[in-house]
């Protein structure tokens, strides 16, 4: 199961299986900084008892400054564009088809009535730059411009811009930035 999910994410990212992809166009991949650490972290999550893998991926995502930890709940298709610093906390919940930028950080609130961890929804598209903290819940469907600061829920089908955020309602906000989703 875990391999069908290193083969979404890759689609999500490349648009092709690895079946349909050249020789030269699977160095690339292999050599991809943030590719090889993703498969990594998916690969730990699937053999949580290979410490060798586990000490490959702390060291590569140290290296890159990709800090998502081991264990984390990541749905299939996640994209992480460029090469740049991301935090995700442990216990956040993030769905299927996320896109995340350089710079973003998902992260628990540790008190006050927002204490815990976000949800993120299925086809969330998180530009750079953006924050995202406490217990909130951000629905599918959910477009989140660069530099945003979200502290509370966010419906589905929703634009956010700004800080503090302004959430636009819009159908299909993410049509046009969610490629190659996976179903």
């Amino acid at each position: 199961m875990e391999k069908n999910i290193i083969q979404q994410d890759l689609y999500r990212i490349y648009g092709k299986s690895l079946k349909e992809v050249s020789f030269f166009e699977r160095i690339f991949i292999e050599t991809n900084p943030v590719v090889k650490c993703q498969k990594l972290f998916r690969k730990c999550n699937q053999y949580p008892k290979k410490k060798i893998l586990k000490f490959r991926y702390i060291l590569l995502s140290r290296k890159y400054a990709i800090d998502i930890p081991i264990g984390t709940n990541i749905g299939e298709g996640l994209y992480l564009p460029h090469n740049g610093r991301r935090t995700i906390n442990s216990e956040c919940i993030i769905g299927k088809n996320v896109t995340i930028h350089p710079g973003v950080t998902i992260g628990k609130e540790i008190r006050g009535k927002r204490q815990g961890s976000p949800k993120i929804g299925d086809n969330v598209w998180i530009g750079a730059n953006v924050i995202i903290v406490g217990n909130i819940q951000i629905g599918n469907d959910v477009l989140i411009a660069p530099g945003s600061y979200i502290n509370y829920d966010v419906p589905t089908d929703s634009v956010v811009l700004g800080n503090p955020g302004n959430v636009i309602v819009k159908k299909n906000a993410v049509e046009g930035y969610i490629k190659n989703r996976i179903d």
